[in-house]
């Protein structure tokens, strides 16, 4: 209610406040910087997506069963979810760095200029493989959960009817991890949408910007309460938009290929 109260009022001070209506959400959404940043977000998102999710299905598919291989694969699976935020940022910062980083000091020694702090494309890139590296594991998982719950008599009878491999992940194995998949799309979606800490970390904010660092610029850096309360209302709505939207579509996808199975 704070945030809403913020958000159609100019604070001159804290004893001295005007109502200006719905002022600064006019404001806020013709700002260009804010219309480049929810570009740039909703790119980092998309290529999150269309990175993690099939990368997990693959590395779900990769790993063991049972037995004691399969508790050990899951615990090195795991690893990295177990990392806070903070530290995968400053993880990154040094495997970067040109002068002491593994990466930065290899892609110079290939004699490519790399600079994760200076230039936006490689920033860009580098916090999407930090993304990668950090959360591709928990889409995994979630595709492991889906397969170990497949009764054994669907893989029976795909091995009497003589299914190939593909066969037998197109019908059988995707259709049964939908429901953890689309679980792990919604929630690497919000997530992705609303990162922070690691590109913070990273770049300091400096070479890319995403739509939470633009807000915390208004709201800290700037001291732009009005503006920064009527921007997080939007933020919120769009992120419960975009959200709504591709829940619907993977639900009407879903129900589309059911009843195609059917027919």
């Amino acid at each position: 209610m704070t945030v809403v109260n913020y958000s159609v009022q100019d604070i001159i001070s804290p004893e001295r406040r005007v109502f200006v209506g719905t002022e600064w959400f006019v404001a806020v959404m013709r700002d260009q910087e804010l219309h480049a940043a929810l570009v740039r977000q909703l790119t980092f998102s998309l290529s999150v997506l269309a990175v993690e999710l099939p990368l997990g299905i693959l590395l779900a598919l990769s790993m063991p069963a049972e037995g004691w291989r399969a508790s050990v694969v899951l615990v090195i699976v795991s690893l990295s979810l177990l990392i806070p935020w903070n530290v995968v940022g400053t993880i990154w910062q040094i495997f970067c760095r040109s002068d002491i980083g593994l990466l930065g000091a290899s892609l110079q020694w290939l004699g490519i200029d790399y600079s994760y702090t200076g230039n936006a494309t490689h920033a860009w890139l580098t916090v999407l493989v930090m993304d990668v590296w950090h959360w591709t594991p928990l889409v995994a998982l979630l595709g492991y959960a889906g397969l170990r719950s497949i009764p054994d008599a669907y893989y029976q009878a795909a091995r009497i009817d003589g299914a190939s491999k593909f066969a037998v992940f197109r019908y059988i194995q995707l259709p049964k991890m939908r429901g953890v998949l689309m679980i792990g799309v919604l929630l690497r979606f919000m997530d992705s949408f609303m990162i922070y800490t690691e590109p913070f970390v990273l770049t300091g904010g400096n070479a890319t910007t995403f739509l939470s660092q633009f807000l915390t610029q208004k709201a800290v850096g700037q001291f732009d309460l009005g503006p920064a309360a009527a921007f997080s209302l939007i933020y919120f709505l769009i992120i419960l938009l975009l959200c709504f939207i591709l829940y619907n579509w993977m639900q009407r996808v879903g129900t589309q290929e059911k009843e195609g199975g059917h027919e």
